[in-house]
């Protein structure tokens, strides 16, 4: 029998449930293994954790591989190598992985090491903890056999030094403003590789992968160097496990992009995975979870940008942001593409 207060909690859910106006998937059940990943232009990132998916491999190793490909390139300045650095002029990186097992490791404010996500791994699987940060995931990644690499490039430390003669730190504009100010002055050419996203989408800040392998394990990782120009220490959600990334093997996985604060308020990631428990589509529990963090900022949520995107134990897979053109790449056996999800506000 159903007491009364445990049917107000069922018949609240499911009213949560139609506001996100059903449960279709975004796309038919993938046939056999699923890579997805936020933003576009990180297809080249599938591509190296679908090497490893296609032949039949973990889907760990795949998702590890795939985000090491921006934690390595200098043009990504939001990942790794040629991340934007804090006002300090340090570019510290922050990572975290999570299996089928529930099994999971993370690193937080982390310098010097090139592939983050690696140490988090083995944080995972090396130490009985869960986190490590700051010098302490820097000894942890040396004594695992890591070398010190500078992660500041010449294009990320003249784009610190033009901020600083502002110190104008506004999450959703400073980059947009350092480049409008370098073009002006006529930096165009030499700070090209510096500036390749839309303008719509200069606040992203992290890659998130999720992946479903052909023995149907759901795994996941984040990454990411964090906002341009943050505050010394500060954490987004990208290595907080429930919050940048969650995974439950009976259910789905879900990761996060975009102002990592609001997605930490909400335990963003578990929310998406716990939506999808209880039947919604990928798609509709992350516009859930996105309807909660635009209600949390009233009449400034148009100031904020997040996104999550999301895959079920069937192989289907969606996202869902608060402002437009958030972009998802997803690869399978019969397709490989990037599509913008549906946002809150259009």
């Amino acid at each position: 029998m159903i007491n009364r207060r445990r049917f107000l909690q069922l018949t609240g859910l499911s009213a949560t449930l139609v506001g996100t106006k059903g449960f279709a998937a975004t796309a038919a059940p993938a046939k056999g293994p699923l890579v997805v990943s936020t933003w576009a232009h990180n297809m080249k990132a599938n591509k190296a954790a679908w090497e490893v998916l296609s032949k039949g491999g973990y889907a760990l190793d795949a998702v590890v591989t795939g985000v090491m490909v921006p934690e390595a390139d200098p043009s990504d300045n939001s990942v790794g190598y040629g991340g934007l650095p804090d006002r300090d002029g340090k570019v510290t990186v922050d990572s975290c992985v999570m299996n089928e097992k529930g099994q999971c490791g993370a690193v937080m404010a982390l310098e010097d090491i090139l592939h983050p996500v690696q140490v988090a791994r083995l944080v995972m699987e090396k130490t009985p903890h869960v986190q490590l940060v700051g010098e302490g995931a820097l000894k942890f990644a040396l004594s695992q056999g890591f070398k010190r690499t500078n992660l500041l490039t010449p294009e990320s430390e003249q784009a610190w030094k033009e901020w600083l003669k502002t110190s104008n730190y506004d999450p959703l504009r400073t980059v947009k403003e350092l480049e409008e100010k370098l073009k002006r002055e006529g930096y165009e050419k030499q700070e090209a590789m510096l500036y390749k996203w839309p303008s719509e989408v200069l606040n992203h800040d992290t890659i998130g992968m999720i992946a479903l392998d052909a023995k149907g394990n759901l795994c996941g990782a984040c990454t990411t160097s964090g906002m341009a120009f943050k505050m010394d220490g500060r954490v987004g959600d990208s290595p907080i496990i429930g919050a940048g990334l969650f995974v439950d093997n009976e259910v789905g996985a879900a990761s996060a992009t975009g102002v990592g604060e609001e997605m930490v308020k909400i335990c963003g990631s578990h929310t998406v995975v716990e939506m999808m428990r209880h039947g919604a589509s990928p798609e509709a529990a992350c516009k859930e979870a996105i309807r909660r963090i635009v209600k949390n900022n009233g009449v400034n949520a148009k100031n904020v940008q997040a996104c999550f995107i999301a895959i079920n134990k069937k192989g289907e897979y969606g996202g869902y942001s608060v402002m437009k053109n958030f972009s998802m790449a997803i690869r399978n056996n019969s397709i490989e593409k990037s599509m913008n999800t549906k946002s809150w506000f259009s």
